[in-house]
């Protein structure tokens, strides 16, 4: 199977995850990358961005086209993540390879894991700007070092700390992760130039028709069936890579 091939399956596959649940393909991005079409940790996890926040930019689209964007709160929680982004973004280049795998792997399985137990809605409640803040900047800190969008966390973070309904989390999510992964991409300008442009457009452009599947998915089968499959399919990931560093 060629290389182009993967690339439009493998970016298929994220964009439908990033459509139907807000995230958890931009998860699988990096080890497809890297083990599918053979890029460097480092190269994978910008190119990841690049892919991340073009699909969710669309999925946030459609998803702002039935209403459910919650724009100024996910704003506000956007914004908290913004130069913990930039900064992990930077950073990110100056690890060693080896430790970025391990470090990706961790939190891969620890989303699988999240994502076997899915948060249940909860009424709204008083948000807490501190808390808020908090969630924000962390989960901007693991975009910009790991490349993933972080949808995993933002959706129950967005459930449990500003009291969406899971419906509204899910499209929020995805104003979140664009806007991580944009100031992520930024610190990262300039250190592109071993990209692979030829494989990163299909797989980019796969992975937002998928998101726009993804979404019609969304209404015809049950949020919580769709994230079980995809964390089985992220473990076994998860630990795939953690073998391979080791071993």
């Amino acid at each position: 199977m060629t290389a182009l091939v993967l690339a439009l399956i493998a970016g298929a596959v994220v964009g439908l995850a990033l459509g139907a649940l807000g995230g958890g393909g931009s998860v699988l991005a990096v080890p497809a990358l890297i083990y599918l079409l053979g890029f460097s940790p480092s190269a994978a996890t910008t190119a990841s961005l690049i892919i991340v926040a073009a699909t969710s930019a669309t999925a946030l689209y459609a998803h702002a086209r039935d209403g459910h964007v919650a724009w100024k709160a996910g704003s506000l929680f956007a914004a908290a993540g913004i130069i913990p982004a930039y900064l992990a973004g930077a950073a990110a280049g100056r690890v060693p390879e080896a430790v970025l795998t391990v470090a990706f792997s961790v939190i891969a399985a620890l989303a699988a894991v999240r994502m076997f137990r899915p948060s249940a809605s909860r009424p709204p409640e008083r948000i807490r700007p501190g808390k808020a803040a908090g969630a924000g900047a962390g989960l901007g800190a693991v975009t910009g070092f790991l490349g993933v969008g972080g949808g995993f966390l933002a959706v129950p973070a967005l459930v449990s700390v500003l009291g969406l309904t899971m419906r509204r989390a899910v499209g929020t999510s995805l104003l979140v992760i664009t806007v991580n992964s944009l100031a992520a991409l930024t610190a990262r300008t300039g250190t592109g130039g071993g990209l692979d442009w030829a494989l990163i457009g299909p797989f980019t452009g796969a992975a937002i028709l998928g998101a726009w599947d993804g979404k019609r998915l969304s209404s015809k089968v049950s949020g919580n069936s769709l994230q079980k499959v995809f964390a089985g399919v992220l473990l076994a990931v998860a630990v795939f890579m953690l073998i391979d560093v080791i071993a």
